[in-house]
């Protein structure tokens, strides 16, 4: 189990690209939030739970993968 060292977390809202807007957390990425429609969101724990509540597309019940370790 590992991540890449690149790998910064995108929580809580999920914004790629121009809409990155808030994902400027420069934690590395332990978890992984599944989206319908879009890529899974890359999280640390801190976002854990806002990327849960405030993601677009985040599926219900939550699916959640453990990417790292801190």
């Amino acid at each position: 189990m590992g991540i890449h060292r690149n790998d910064r977390c995108r929580g809580p809202y999920g914004g790629e690209g121009d809409a990155a807007h808030g994902t400027d957390c420069a934690d590395l990425a332990v978890f992984e939030v599944g989206r319908h429609g879009r890529p899974p969101l890359r999280v640390c724990p801190v976002h854990l739970g806002p990327s849960l509540l405030l993601a677009s597309g985040v599926l219900w019940p939550p699916v959640i993968r453990l990417v790292g370790r801190l």
